[in-house]
This record gives C-alpha cells, structure tokens and sequence, in this order.
C-alpha cells in the first residue's frame, strides 16, 4: 500500500511535459484547480478528464503508475463519497433508521468523487514531471512579488520542497519499519479497527524518531553549509522560457476558455 503513494515522487522521462519551464506547470495546475470547481456538469468534468488524459499520454508516464496511487486515498474518497449519500437532502430512495440515501445525494457523491479523483490525478501529474528543485525555483520566481510584502517566498518554497522529498524517503522508511516488526511478531492486517490501531503504536513511535532525526541531520547539513535563504543566491541553472513555454501558456489560456464557454453555455 505504501508503495502506492505517487504524491512527491519523479518519474524520470523526456517528455515535452518534463521538459516544461516549472511556471508553466505551477500555472496549469493553478487554472486546472481553479477551472474544476467553474462548473457543475458532467460535460464539464469530461472536457477536463480528456485534457488530462492527453497530457498524462504526452508525459509518458504508465497510467497504471499514476492511478494506483488514488489507491492510498480511497478510504478518503469512500468516506467522502457517505457523507455526501447519506447527508443530502432529496428525493428519497433507501432508508434505515436515521440512515437515508436520495437521489440528489448518489449525484452529488458521484459528481464531487469524479472532481476529487481528477484533481488528485492533475497535482500527482505536477510532481511526477517536476522535480523538486526545479519545483521549489519556479515558485520561488513565480512567486517572488510576494517578498516586497514582506512574505518569506523562498523559505516557503524550500519547505514545500523539502516536505515533497522526504514522502518518498518516509514511505520506504515505514515499509522497512513494518517489515522488521513484523518478523518479530508484530500483525497489522488482523482484527479490528481498535486492535489494528493498537498495532500502529509499535510502527508509530520509530517513525517518528527517524523521521526528527532526518530533519535534524538536513538541518546540520544545511547550517554547516552556511545556508542564509534566498537573499543574494544565484542559480546554477537559471529558469528561461522556450518557444515551447510560451505555446504551453497559450494552450492553457484556450483550456480555461474551453470550460468557460462550457460553463456559461
């Protein structure tokens, strides 16, 4: 299961998408999150499935590795999707005792997964085809304008990419955890939801320490470095846009104008 998560890992590929300035990118995301809540119907959230699938073919990536990390989240999405069903009001078509599930709420659970899925897929579809420097410098330019406010951009950014990189190393770290306790006995399969969670103190507790004692190594690292931010730093690879940075940012315009016109229609 842990080995499903996708969030914050990069998939190494020459794409057109890989090879996309990271601004483009935080600015397709940015109007593909936005554009997802414009409208309220299926036609609108095909219009935004199509276009993904299309970018997720472009990227080369294998589908089946993108969508098993919905996997990790379905128990959220299952939950979501409950709520929704038996907390709508509408016409009603099954109930029991205070449960009651219409046919308002089985649209609205089905309408509001799909948008989940779909938003989960598009900032899965980011990480996967940027890595996390490159991540971190285009919201640290994306976003520098911010800094004559007074507002920290770069340490931002750094912390967000640091956050990205360790998933992945956390992740692996667990995966070895569970396997070591469970060959000195330790069951997280068996029993109930109270036992199962009684089994996670043994998995929770060195986790938690290796994970403190990785952030205190990179922060002895970074301080021996004499690491002091983003004031006065320059890049190695400084970010440029291409011709095709700028056809990406005109397709994009063309996208939000696509599902405008889908929504007002």
């Amino acid at each position: 299961m842990l080995r499903d998560i996708t969030l914050g890992r990069y998939y190494r590929s020459d794409s057109i998408i890989h090879k996309l300035d990271p601004r483009v990118k935080l600015f397709a995301v940015l109007m593909f999150v936005l554009t997802m809540f414009m409208g309220d119907r299926y036609l609108h959230l095909a219009a935004a499935a199509l276009s993904l699938l299309v970018l997720i073919v472009v990227s080369r990536i294998p589908f089946s590795y993108i969508v098993r990390g919905l996997r990790f989240i379905a128990v959220l999405l299952t939950m979501s999707a409950l709520c929704i069903v038996f907390f709508t009001k509408g016409r009603e078509l099954w109930s029991y005792g205070i449960l009651r599930i219409t046919y308002e709420g089985v649209q609205k659970a089905v309408f509001v997964s799909i948008r989940l899925v779909l938003l989960i897929l598009g900032s899965s579809l980011l990480t996967l085809t940027t890595t996390p420097g490159n991540l971190t410098d285009g919201m640290d330019r994306s976003l520098g304008f911010l800094e004559k406010i007074k507002i920290p951009v770069h340490d931002i950014a750094m912390m967000m990419s640091v956050a990205l990189r360790f998933i992945p190393i956390l992740t692996e770290e667990t995966d070895k955890i569970m396997k070591a306790q469970t060959s000195r006995g330790a069951d997280f399969e068996s029993g109930g939801v109270i036992r199962r969670a009684k089994a996670l103190l043994p998995l929770l507790v060195p986790l938690f320490i290796a994970a403190f004692r990785r952030a205190n190594d990179l922060a002895t690292a970074m301080d021996a470095r004499c690491y002091m931010g983003g004031a006065g730093r320059t890049k190695m690879r400084p970010l440029r846009y291409g011709r095709r940075d700028y056809i990406a940012y005109l397709l994009i315009v063309l996208y939000v104008i696509l599902m405008a016109g889908i929504r007002f229609c």
